[in-house]
């Protein structure tokens, strides 16, 4: 089973690679493939470049051991023109994977929140499995009534999703995520003379920051 993990990545930062672990554990995934987004449609704008997001992916993972499997860096979304859309990258991942491959889709539960604004959000379970990581606290009822219903009634455990190429929904409960992207560009536009890894060491990976700090990104 493969895991797809998309993303700003602006920049990468150890959240990331604690989800693309913890769902690796649970689901026993063989390679979960990390997919920089080009314009995410729901963004309204990224700081730093597509390449530059791409090369601090590849530092991240060269010097991360995964938990299970392999992990790499697939930059389709980079390559398309136009704003991202989630259901266009799995359809495309569909049609070059063939149609038994079991996929799952892999993000945070907090974009549960709002998953029917998303184009033919439906469609997504008819190309991969879904798979959402909570924060402790999180309540499945709190959903919009459509999604609960729709994730609700795909519900399936670990083997279920590997029985199937896409269409079941997962829960990963509990994993605790407070790292947030806009501090972390925040504290390194106001700290960006001085060395990032006495503050940021714990948030970022090392070999991150060294890219940051070489081509002065997130520089105010």
């Amino acid at each position: 089973m493969i895991g797809l993990l998309g993303g700003s990545f602006d920049p990468v930062h150890t959240a990331h690679l604690a989800m693309a672990d913890a769902f690796s554990v649970a689901l026993s995934l063989e390679e979960v493939r990390f997919l920089p987004a080009s314009r995410p449609w729901q963004k309204h704008g990224l700081s730093a470049s597509g390449a530059d997001r791409q090369a601090m992916l590849v530092a991240a993972l060269a010097a991360h051991r995964p938990a299970h499997g392999h992990y790499l860096v697939d930059p389709r979304e980079l390559l398309r023109d136009g704003a991202t859309y989630t259901i266009d990258t799995l359809v495309d991942l569909r049609r070059e994977l063939g149609p038994t491959v079991p996929l799952v889709f892999l993000f945070g539960a907090d974009q549960l929140l709002h998953l029917d604004t998303w184009r033919d959000w439906r469609q997504l379970w008819d190309h991969a499995h879904l798979a959402a990581v909570t924060r402790p606290g999180f309540d499945v009822a709190k959903l919009p009534v459509a999604v609960h219903e729709a994730w609700s009634t795909r519900a399936g455990d670990a083997q279920a999703l590997r029985d199937a190429p896409a269409g079941r929904s997962f829960l990963l409960e509990g994993l605790a995520l407070d790292v947030s992207a806009t501090d972390i560009r925040a504290s390194l536009a106001h700290d960006g003379v001085d060395d990032p890894h006495a503050s940021l060491g714990r948030l970022v990976p090392p070999a991150v920051l060294d890219y940051i700090q070489a081509n002065h990104l997130y520089r105010s």
